[in-house]
C-alpha cells in the first residue's frame, strides 16, 4: 500500500517538484475487541510481588506450627528460628558493638510492638520489635551490616523481622550465645513427668469454714445475745438481707481465741473488713495462717534451678508460683547452664519428649570455697551430669508434675536469679 501511494503521488506531482513535507502517518487504529484494557505500568508486577510475599508468609507460618524457639549466635551474626527443635529459618543479624555489647544468656519474648520507636535514641524506629529485657534489649527491624553495629539490640532485615513478628507469641524462648549452639533430643529419668489432673491453685489449703457458716455463726451469736438481754449494738446496727455488711461478714474469719467472740465483735470484725477492703472472695485473714488463694495464669511453667542460691524456682504466666531449697552432689563443681524444653507428650500420656541446649563454656564456681577446701578447676557438668547432681524434694517434684505441659522448661545454672528477672518476665539468666 505504501509503494502504491508513492507511485500515485509521483504520477500526480508536477515535474521537478520535490516533497519536503512528507511525514510518516500514524498506523490505523485496530478494530475494537472484547479484551480488558491494559493496567497501568507496574501494577502487574506489584500485584505479583504481593502474591509471592503472601505465599512466602503462608509457607513460613506452615513450617512454624510447633513449639518455637530462637537462638542467636554473636560470632556468626546469625539468628535461627526453631520449631519443635528443628531449624526452619535463618537470618542475618547485627548485635551490639563494642561498648554496647548484647548480653548472652537465656531470655524470652516479653513484649511485642509492631511500630515501636526508641525512647532512648531520639525515637529511632525499631519496627516489629520483640523485647527480651525491660532494660532495653530487643529483636527488631534495622540496618544489618555483616558485623555488630547496634547498641545492644538484635537487628534483623525488614522482611524477616516482619515474618517472625507475625508468628511468635509472648513467652517464646530466646537464647543468645557467643558461639553457635543447637538443640538436641534428650531423655533423663529425673526430668518431670505429666500428671493428668493439674491443681486449680498454686497452694493447697486445709478446709476452712465457708462464708455461710461464718454468717450463721454470727447470727446465732446475735440471737443468743438478744435472748439474754445483753445486746451491745442498737437495732439500727443489725444487718439485714441485702445489706453490704451481710456480704462483708461472709469474708470475716474469726481470729482463734480462748473464749468465744460476742456477736458485736463478730459483726464489728465484718464491718472492719468491709470498710478497709472491699469484698475479696479470694482472700482470708492472715491471722488465720491461711495463704491467699490465687488462680494460676495460663501458659507453660518454667523451672529454674540455681546452684548459687541453692533453690528451685517455678514461674507460670510470667509470675512466681513457688520456690524450694535443693541440694547438689559435688556442690563445689560447676553445673554449667542447660535449658531443657518439653516439646510434646508421648503416647503414654505421662512422659514428655525433651530437647536440651547447653550454653558454651564452663562456669566459675558459684561462691568462694570455704577455708581449707580446694577450689574446683575442672570443666562444668554436661546436661546429663547436671541433672544427676540435683536433689529435688519429692513434694516439689509432685507439684511440678501436676503443672507440666508441652512448652514447659527447666533451666539449670550456676547463676542466680538475674536482676532482669522480675515483673512480667520469665526467668532471665545472664551468662555474661
Amino acid at each position: 500500500m505504501t509503494a502504491s501511494a508513492a507511485l500515485l503521488v509521483a504520477m500526480t506531482t508536477p515535474a521537478g517538484a520535490f516533497l519536503f513535507d512528507v511525514r510518516p502517518q500514524a498506523a490505523p487504529a485496530p478494530e475494537p475487541t472484547m479484551t480488558r484494557p491494559a493496567k497501568p505500568a507496574g501494577t502487574t508486577t506489584a500485584s505479583r510481588d504481593r502474591g509471592k510475599e503472601k505465599e512466602a508468609e503462608e509457607e513460613f507460618a506452615a513450617r512454624a506450627k510447633g513449639l518455637l524457639s530462637v537462638i542467636i549466635s554473636i560470632d556468626r551474626q546469625q539468628l535461627t528460628l526453631y520449631s519443635d527443635g528443628v531449624p526452619i529459618a535463618h537470618s542475618r543479624a547485627s548485635t551490639g558493638q563494642p561498648g554496647h555489647a548484647t548480653p548472652t544468656g537465656v531470655f524470652s519474648i516479653i513484649q511485642k510492638d509492631r511500630w515501636h520507636r526508641s525512647n532512648i535514641y531520639d525515637s529511632a524506629p525499631m519496627f516489629y520489635m520483640q523485647r527480651i529485657t525491660w532494660s532495653g534489649v530487643a529483636m527488631h527491624q534495622g540496618i544489618v551490616p555483616n558485623y555488630p553495629a547496634s547498641h545492644g539490640c538484635i537487628r534483623l532485615p525488614e522482611a524477616f523481622a516482619k515474618q517472625m513478628w507475625g508468628i511468635t507469641k509472648l513467652g517464646v524462648r530466646v537464647i543468645i550465645a557467643r558461639s553457635e549452639v543447637t538443640p538436641s533430643a534428650f531423655a533423663h529419668g529425673k526430668l518431670f513427668m505429666l500428671k493428668r489432673e493439674p491443681p486449680a491453685a498454686e497452694v493447697r489449703l486445709e478446709p476452712v469454714p465457708s462464708s455461710v457458716d461464718v454468717v450463721k455463726a454470727a447470727y446465732g451469736a446475735l440471737n443468743l445475745d438478744r435472748l439474754a438481754g445483753k445486746r451491745e449494738i442498737t437495732a439500727s446496727d443489725a444487718v439485714k438481707p441485702g445489706d453490704p455488711a451481710l456480704d462483708a461478714m461472709a469474708y470475716a474469719m474469726v481470729k482463734p481465741r480462748e473464749t468465744p467472740a460476742t456477736s458485736s465483735e463478730v459483726v464489728r470484725s465484718a464491718y472492719d473488713q468491709f470498710d478497709t477492703a472491699k469484698p475479696r472472695r479470694a482472700k482470708t485473714l492472715a491471722s488465720n495462717g491461711v495463704a491467699e488463694v490465687r488462680p494460676l495464669k495460663a501458659g507453660p511453667i518454667s523451672v529454674f534451678i540455681s546452684r548459687k542460691e541453692g533453690k528451685l524456682y517455678v514461674r507460670k504466666g510470667f509470675e512466681p508460683v513457688f520456690d524450694t531449697p535443693v541440694t547438689f552432689e559435688q556442690p563445689e563443681k560447676p553445673l554449667g547452664t542447660h535449658v531443657y524444653t518439653a516439646l510434646a507428650v508421648k503416647d503414654d500420656n505421662t512422659t514428655m519428649r525433651w530437647d536440651v541446649v547447653t550454653m558454651p563454656g564452663g562456669a566459675a564456681p558459684a561462691k568462694k570455697p570455704e577455708k581449707g577446701v580446694r577450689e574446683y578447676t575442672g570443666p562444668a557438668s554436661n546436661a546429663t551430669e547436671a541433672l544427676d547432681r540435683v536433689n529435688i524434694p519429692q513434694d516439689a517434684r509432685d507439684h511440678i508434675s501436676e503443672l507440666m505441659s508441652p512448652g514447659a522448661s527447666v533451666i539449670i545454672s550456676d547463676q542466680g536469679l538475674g536482676p532482669e528477672t522480675g515483673k512480667d518476665t520469665d526467668f532471665i539468666v545472664l551468662t555474661r
